[in-house]
């Protein structure tokens, strides 16, 4: 198994101070020294002027080095992409798939062979190089821009890997924390609270594409700022001889409901059976705009309580009660709505108890005013950031388009350290007032229910708790009840009659299957063999070169790898047993296994029958057998590698029938990897030699 790890550590500056002492004057210790007024800013003077076709240009004179840098922003509001969610981040990866002069390939060398950086998003560009090749830059940046060139192939492609994104995301705590996290706080009937699903990527086309770009990418709502070794009077012939062609037109400009924070506290969580972690968020949508009064005296609050490895939630969670890894806060500020949220991943024990020191936090900061040394501390770490945050150029050409596109002062960048530096504790005791709502807070939990739902319920105002599916879509509060006389074995004799039955089933001598996939671009091939009673193999391969091996001889597991040869042991030799009896749902009773139904979910929107699975070694597995179709749609087990609790999970999308029995043939594996793999050939009976089987 290929183990993942997602932790991101962000960087914290530390500034100290020297006092040098003159002649026989001591230094008095317990005086706080003064603090040195807040340096300025010189972000150089932004000049500006507009196309006929509307586009605003702004440039930024910096000759410190010898590079530059283009910035298009579009001020745009767009429309719901309603069941074709996606529809924009496609575009706008197309854009740089390909033009009508150039193919993907022609424009990636081209833009390499610059040392150039060239990228597109659903709302602009990005483009940078050294300023001798500023000319070609401009001449690759208006090609992706005015003639895109939109292909089916590459809208294959394009979809492909986000399924492949969206697969790995299905078994990932932290992404569907933050995918549904934005469906509860802003619904599904805005922008931001609209998820990318497999069905929504289906729905995407090359006409929808098209009309996104032709619809919002108009320089009559365009900004761009440039910054670097120019001058307005070098530039202004580029930009009308590059972008002057490029066509205006009316821009539609949606509206929407602004989403409010709850009425009251409530709780809310997505169940991920067998998880032995928790990933919590305290959240709820708040209005605060980049021009508010507010928007640095927020910042600083926010600091305090919970953005850096000084702020009160990292100390409290992981310094005084070693609860998580970090735990940490966002408020940011957004011209539509914005969003605060408290976070941390911990183990299911301590979950109400980190729930409880973070809304603990939340109250004090409203109760207590920060202390002046305190405040300090924070002011001087995003002087700090921000200080180093100047030093890309993207940094300077995203204040530039701020300024005009959010009606700031023209001044509001330069004198922003002068305006961090006056914030006082009263200021930071009003945004707390105004900005942190425990009381109006989704509590919002990614855990396995089973574990959680008694421990999180007191937390809710109503004392219930609403449950999700991974697709921020709202599900019973409990699994529908088994009917009567379904029981776990009327449920595996049913998936055995369906898939060819018993008689079928053990004149299976030996099965052999080969499954393909592609990871990271590269073509990979797992080969599985079995072999009656209990032989088994596996072999994972990058073309004709083996990755890994795995085999089982009725009495030995071994494994090969990159890393040399082993015998299999322990968990290792337990799984690979299991793996090597042929028919083991079958044999289930017989081999001590201990089955129990727990309900019926929901499966790919079809109803499934949830069964636990005990290994008489006490390993626990679920298995999920749809109703209607009684085959196993789905299987899920937890197990505990050196990097943490990994919870892999198998969907049985498609079967395939050889020689009268159904195999799975199109299965999607989510959790330490995930990949969708289809079979290529299963050959039953073909005699699988014993020597598939052995390792040299």
């Amino acid at each position: 198994m290929i183990k993942k790890i997602i932790f991101s550590i962000a960087t914290l500056l530390l500034f100290t101070s020297a006092f040098a002492q003159k002649g026989d004057k001591k230094l008095d210790r317990s005086i706080r020294p003064v603090a040195a007024p807040a340096p300025g800013i010189k972000l150089g003077d932004i000049q500006s002027f507009v196309l006929p076709n509307g586009l605003k240009v702004f440039v930024v004179e910096n000759h410190k080095q010898a590079t530059v840098a283009y910035s298009i922003a579009l001020d745009i509001k767009p429309a719901l992409e309603n069941d074709a969610v996606g529809t924009a981040d496609v575009t706008s990866q197309l854009m740089t798939s390909g033009t009508k002069n150039k193919t993907k390939d022609q424009l990636d060398n081209d833009i390499d062979f610059i040392g150039a950086t060239l990228s597109a998003n659903p709302k602009g560009l990005y483009a940078a190089s050294l300023k001798k090749q500023q000319t070609k830059l401009l001449e690759l940046m208006s090609e992706v821009l005015l003639n895109p060139n939109f292909k089916q192939e590459e809208l294959e492609k394009i979809k492909t890997q986000t399924l492949s994104g969206l697969a790995q995301e299905k078994d990932d705590p932290d992404a569907i924390s933050n995918n549904v996290k934005a469906a509860l706080n802003f619904g599904k009937d805005h922008p931001y609270g609209e998820l990318t699903t497999e069905e929504s990527v289906s729905k995407i086309t090359l006409e929808k594409c098209n009309a996104y770009y032709q619809t919002y990418f108009r320089p009559n709502v365009a900004y761009m700022a440039i910054v670097g070794d120019v001058t307005l009077a070098e530039v202004k012939p580029l930009i009308e001889k590059y972008f002057g062609s490029w066509q205006k037109a009316d821009v539609v400009s949606t509206s929407y409901t602004m989403p409010t924070a709850p009425s009251k506290t409530r709780v809310a969580v997505v169940n991920k059976a067998g998880a032995v972690q928790s990933v919590i968020n305290v959240t709820y949508p708040v209005d605060l705009k980049l021009n508010s009064d507010d928007a640095i005296k927020a910042k600083v609050m926010n600091t305090i309580l919970g953005a850096g490895f000084s702020s009160r939630l990292f100390v409290n969670l992981r310094e005084k009660h070693g609860y998580t890894y970090g735990s940490y806060s966002s408020l940011n500020n957004d011209e539509l709505v914005s969003e605060f949220s408290a976070y941390a991943k911990v183990r299911n024990a301590v979950t109400d108890s980190s729930v409880i020191e973070i809304m603990a936090e939340l109250n004090r900061l409203r109760t207590e005013k920060v202390s002046q040394e305190e405040l300090d501390g924070i002011k001087n770490f995003l002087t700090g950031n921000f200080a180093i945050s100047l030093e890309d150029p993207a940094t300077i050409a995203r204040f530039a388009i701020n300024t005009e596109l959010y009606k700031l002062p023209k001044d509001y960048y330069a004198n922003y350290l002068k305006n961090l530096a006056a914030v006082t504790s009263d200021d930071v005791y009003a945004m707390a007032q105004k900005y942190i709502l425990p009381e109006n807070a989704t509590i919002f939990v990614v855990g396995d229910k089973e574990e959680l739902s008694k421990k999180l319920a007191p937390f809710s105002a109503t004392k219930t708790i609403e449950f999700y599916d991974i697709s921020g879509n709202a599900v019973a509060a409990v699994a529908k009840p088994i009917p009567a006389g379904v029981t776990p074995k009327t449920v595996v004799a049913d998936y055995v009659k369906t898939i060819g039955g018993a008689k079928a089933l053990m004149k299976v001598k030996d099965v052999s299957t080969k499954m393909n996939t592609k990871f990271q671009g590269m073509d990979i091939s797992i080969t599985t063999s079995q072999k009656a009673p209990n032989k088994y193999s596996m072999a994972v391969k990058m073309g004709e070169m083996v990755i890994q091996k795995e085999v089982y001889d009725g009495k030995v597991g071994k494994q090969q790898s990159m890393q040399g040869k082993k015998d299999l042991e322990g968990d290792g030799l337990d799984d690979i047993k299991a793996q090597a009896t042929m028919n083991l749902e079958m044999n289930y009773e017989k081999l001590g296994y201990k089955l129990s139904l727990k309900g019926i979910e929901a499966v790919n929107g079809k109803d499934a029958y949830m069964m636990e699975v005990v290994s008489p070694k006490g390993k626990k597995a679920t298995e999920w057998y749809d109703v209607e179709s009684k085959l196993k749609v789905r299987t899920s087990q937890t197990t505990t590698s050196e990097m943490g609790p990994i919870t892999n999970t198998t969907d049985i999308l498609e079967y395939k029938e050889v020689d009268g029995i159904k195999f799975p043939s199109v299965i999607s594996i989510s959790g330490a990897m995930s990949m969708k793999l289809t079979a290529e050939s299963i050959n039953v009976n073909k005699g699988v030699a014993d020597s598939e089987f052995t390792i040299k």
